[in-house]
């Protein structure tokens, strides 16, 4: 069995029109609910091996403020190319090339890729969940995916389930 949990980069400023998108910040929203996905993800004992992290500021910024409550011994690969992605089709490609690599992977990174390669990969969960990700993937929201495989090879070949799905707003408020 192989986990996935799909985080989308937290809250970012647009504050600076002449900023290139690739070094746009996280806004204070998104400075507040990234460490409250990490502390949400070390309550549930959610532990990735391998963190895939896009190599743009907001995604570097939001995995520097989730590390902190993740296992120290996880490898962290920055990925220039999950920046490019504009699709579900290329994340997943870069999923299969892990091949027999470690069962717990996270990926952080920017819709509409992240959004899409959820509901490829999800044919089962919680439908009222499923819906909501197929509407809009939220800034700052983790999705934890289990995949009936054990190659990432076989990653979109195999049904996956949505087994949690955790927005830093809904944690709050709790």
């Amino acid at each position: 069995m192989l986990t996935l949990f799909l985080l989308r980069h937290a809250k970012s400023s647009w504050s600076d029109p002449i900023l290139d998108d690739y070094e746009r910040p996280l806004n204070a929203r998104g400075k507040r609910s990234a460490p409250v996905i990490g502390a949400y993800m070390e309550e549930h004992r959610y532990a990735p091996r391998l963190i895939l992290c896009s190599g743009s500021r907001r995604t570097r910024e939001t995995l520097g403020l989730v590390l902190p409550y993740l296992h120290d011994d996880a490898d962290i690969r920055l990925e220039e190319a999950m920046y490019a992605a504009h699709d579900g089709e290329a994340l997943l490609q870069r999923l299969q090339a892990l091949g027999n690599g470690p069962d717990k992977v996270m990926l952080i990174g920017h819709n509409p890729a992240v959004q899409d390669l959820t509901t490829r990969l999800c044919e089962e969960g919680d439908e009222t969940d499923l819906s909501r990700l197929r509407q809009k993937y939220p800034t700052g929201a983790l999705s934890v995916i289990q995949l009936d495989a054990v190659n990432w090879r076989d990653a979109g070949s195999t049904p996956g389930r949505l087994i949690d799905l955790a927005l830093p707003r809904e944690i709050l408020a709790e």
